[in-house]
């Protein structure tokens, strides 16, 4: 992980941890993401920072059930956000419609992980 006093001063480290659902009725606090990721004022991704920092860009999945993953957040031609683990592209996973999601404490986001969709809370965003 890179040093807080490297980043771009809108960096931000997000927890996203999985919300309540017929499967989950209390969310699951210990199965989610921890993302590192530039964000405007309003929450959005800053997609002007992240061009700038590819690299530093960040994402660690974890479960009770597995072993933490690591990967970096990726962005295709035309906007879509994604989470890379660099071993392959079936392990990919996409933020659905991450270019218009705020990552603000008590919003939801949603990720299709391997080609399920799933509801995460936004549980903190706080400085690296």
């Amino acid at each position: 992980m890179p040093e807080a006093k490297d980043l771009a001063a809108n960096f931000r480290l997000v927890k996203l941890v999985l919300a309540r659902s017929s499967e989950h009725p209390y969310g699951e606090s210990d199965e989610g993401y921890d993302v590192l990721v530039p964000l405007h004022d309003d929450g959005t991704l800053d997609a002007d920072t992240w061009r700038q920092n590819p690299e530093t860009c960040r994402i660690r999945r974890f479960t009770a059930a597995e072993p933490a993953r690591l990967g970096h957040v990726r962005r295709k031609p035309g906007g879509r956000w994604y989470f890379d683990y660099q071993e392959g592209d079936e392990d990919d996973e996409i933020g659905f419609r991450f270019g218009a999601e705020r990552f603000v404490p008590g919003e939801y986001v949603s990720i299709s992980h391997q080609g399920v969709m799933r509801t995460y809370l936004v549980a903190h965003v706080r400085k690296p």
